[in-house]
């Protein structure tokens, strides 16, 4: 078998030419500068070109943003690995951090006592943490937890960011953030995740 020859190439240029060949293959689209960057680094980090037809921006959702990590706002997240990824040396230099509750005892005992998932009860926990984006990429309760509070004015993060991955809940909760009025970026259907999540923050963090 005649294997497949690589290309020799720098560590510094692989992002350049990952980006240089999604840019080729995905062709004339109709997101905004900004808006084609956060879909871009979502395809880089999963190698899945169906994004380009399924991510959805509020018209609003890059200027709001932005505006919450230049005010030094913090990052909610739903799950330690999406905490590990977000680049926290670009954030603190905007003066943010990121929370995440889920861990947190006061989280379990909250879950229990009030027979809600810990997602849901991390979301309530920090919600008054100066937040300015919440990020959900694994659980669909955390997300529907997050339009809950906002809908009844208890919660105003300038962003949501939804892309919960699965197969309960996770189209459905999706679909509810794409019909709000408050700015998002979310990504229809079943896929999303994590790394697609962690994706738009660090895209936006480079724009910032």
């Amino acid at each position: 078998m005649n294997l497949p020859e690589l290309q020799k190439i720098g560590p510094l240029e692989i992002e350049a030419e990952s980006f240089r060949i999604i840019e080729s293959e995905i062709g004339p689209t109709d997101f905004g500068p900004e808006e084609f960057a956060v879909l871009r680094r979502c395809i880089h980090a999963t190698g899945d070109f169906s994004f380009a037809d399924n991510m959805r921006f509020h018209p609003g959702a890059i200027t709001a943003g932005l505006k919450a990590l230049r005010a030094g706002k913090n990052i909610l997240v739903d799950v330690n690995m999406a905490a590990s990824g977000i680049s926290k040396g670009l954030l603190e230099q905007l003066g943010g951090k990121v929370i995440c509750r889920i861990s947190d005892p006061e989280t379990m005992d909250r879950a229990k006592a009030e027979t809600m998932t810990r997602s849901e009860a991390a979301v309530e926990l920090a919600m008054d943490e100066n937040i300015g984006i919440v990020v959900v990429g694994n659980a669909p309760t955390a997300l529907l937890k997050t339009m809950e509070l906002i809908d009844a004015g208890k919660f105003r993060p300038e962003l949501v960011i939804g892309v919960p991955v699965g197969f309960v809940n996770a189209a459905e909760s999706k679909a509810i953030l794409e019909s709000k009025e408050y700015p998002f970026i979310t990504a229809l259907g079943r896929k999303g995740g994590t790394p697609v999540a962690v994706a738009a923050v660090n895209a936006l963090l480079r724009l910032a």
